[in-house]
């Protein structure tokens, strides 16, 4: 670390973390060094959705969110989302669906659609397609993901 390194704290799946931070890193690049590689850096520009990471409740692309602004939020990863006991319904839905193919993307997808059920429990195509516009997948598994997140509101809903 350099002698510009900051000092930061921040709940990370839910536990309390402490790090130094680099003034030029960004969130993928700490997550890395913590092990944690669900959250990776494709395009760099905010673009394609592969970074994506829930800050204090929103989602944000983590290639271009500087590592030292979570001091003091709530960070979660797509790593937490099954409790260390069992895939979240989204998880699972994307699983049963085949909705994805080399996986590179899945990460910010799964993501987005955790929050699109939060705030939508029931959407429609259009919402979905509008939701996740952000999220890109170059091997175009996106009828799955379509049929994912429906199937995710559904064991959601019966949950």
């Amino acid at each position: 670390m350099s002698e510009h390194a900051k000092s930061i704290s921040f709940e990370l799946n839910g536990s309390k973390t402490e790090m130094l931070v680099e003034t030029h890193e960004n969130l993928v690049e700490l997550l890395i060094r913590m092990n944690l590689n669900g959250a990776r850096e494709s395009c760099g520009q905010g673009l394609c959705g592969c970074c994506t990471v829930i800050v204090d409740g929103s989602a944000v692309s983590g290639c271009l969110y500087p590592a030292a602004f979570v001091d003091g939020k709530t960070v979660t990863t797509v790593e937490h989302l099954d409790n260390n006991v069992h895939l979240s319904p989204v998880q699972e839905a994307f699983i049963e669906e085949g909705a994805f193919q080399c996986g590179f993307c899945t990460s910010g997808f799964i993501l987005m659609t955790h929050q699109l059920l939060e705030e939508k429990p029931k959407p429609t195509d259009e919402e979905i397609r509008d939701y996740l516009a952000g999220n890109l997948c170059r091997c175009a598994a996106y009828p799955e993901i379509i049929k994912a997140v429906k199937s995710a509101a559904n064991k959601m809903a019966r949950a």
